[in-house]
């Protein structure tokens, strides 16, 4: 039985969250979200890539088509979600009366 600390999602089982810099500067949340737009766009490309070959024969297991797809239809959305939530967030601090 797997322990429930080692489940990740596909969006940021790649991602260190707590990573330090060679400089010992910790990532800000822009060198983060920069990182995780990478990886959204690697998962986007690598479902293209996939969708392709199985179009032209290369692939024969539809599974790994439909699984690549929709890691990267998941990376995608949550990305926007994040991305909603963070305008929302500056939106509020912005409407703060000082």
């Amino acid at each position: 039985m797997e322990k429930i600390s080692q489940i990740q999602t596909p969006f940021i089982q790649n991602q260190l969250f707590d990573k330090v810099k060679p400089e010992n500067k910790v990532e800000g949340f822009g060198e983060i979200f920069k990182d995780a737009l990478k990886e959204v766009s690697k998962a986007q490309n690598e479902s293209d890539k996939m969708t392709n070959q199985l179009v032209t024969g290369e692939v024969q297991d539809i599974h790994e088509v439909m699984i690549a797809s929709q890691k990267a239809s998941l990376s995608l959305q949550m990305t926007m979600q994040v991305r909603n939530k963070v305008v929302e967030a500056y939106q509020e601090v912005m409407r703060m009366q000082v």
